[in-house]
Order: C-alpha cells, then structure tokens, then sequence
C-alpha cells in the first residue's frame, strides 16, 4: 500500500489493526503493519479511533509525535534491513539489536533516517547511503 493520499494510508492502517483485532486474515503487509502496531501499546487508542486519527494534524513544533509516521518507520528500516539496502545496513542493525534489543535499535536507526532524508530534502538531492551508513555505524 503505497499511497501520497495520506488519509488512504492512515486508513489502511486502522483498517489493518481493525482485521487484527477481530482475529480476521492478513495479507503479508497487513501482519507487518499490525506486528508494529502491537508493538507500540501508545498508539492503539488513536489507531483505534479512525475517524479521529484519519484526519489528524500531527504537528512537531506542538510537541505532537504523528503515530503513523513512527509506524511507516519502523516499516521502512525493516524493508531495508530485510533487503540490505543500504548494503551493509542488515548487519549494523543486527549488531544494534545485539546492544539494544529490537524496539531501541530501530528508534535508534530512525534519528539516522530522519537527518539522511532532512538532508537531502535541504539539499534537494537524492538520499546520502554513505552518511545514513555512517551514522548508523556510529551508534554501533
């Protein structure tokens, strides 16, 4: 489910955690993003509670942490770990999981992964792999 309709992703989301809840079949991606969601007991009310969460503003400077996009991160670092794209990024998680465990190792990768897109989005350049490898290697 890859969407620009932010709206249709929260959705689907919900939905997915709806299905989970009422013990009903996932398709592959339904089970990863309902494994994520189970593992962050902070979002199930707002996951929950689709009509409000849907069309939420999820705004930073108001302290506000949008709980899909920390989902749709931990998803991604997955992705990457899963394909070793970045190449080499499955064993600097692997070693950060041996230090930190799951959750930790991967709330760790996201600060790399927020300032590796920062970056290119400032510089209006394609993602740096080498800097986003660094700093992973770095909290190693």
């Amino acid at each position: 489910m890859f969407t620009d309709e932010k709206e249709k992703l929260r959705q689907f989301y919900c939905d997915t955690w709806q299905k989970h809840l009422e013990q009903k079949p996932l398709t592959e991606l339904e089970q990863q993003i309902a494994a994520v969601i189970k593992e962050h007991p902070e979002y199930h009310q707002i996951i929950e509670n689709k009509e409000a969460s849907v069309g939420a503003n999820y705004l930073p400077e108001m302290g506000d942490t949008n709980p899909f996009l920390h989902l749709g991160m931990h998803l991604g670092i997955r992705e990457q770990v899963s394909v070793n794209q970045p190449h080499g990024i499955t064993e600097l998680y692997q070693r950060l999981v041996a230090l930190k465990g799951v959750s930790d190792a991967e709330h760790a990768m996201m600060e790399c992964l927020v300032e590796m897109i920062w970056l290119a989005q400032q510089s209006q350049t394609q993602p740096d792999d080498i800097s986003y490898l660094n700093c992973l290697g770095e909290i190693t």
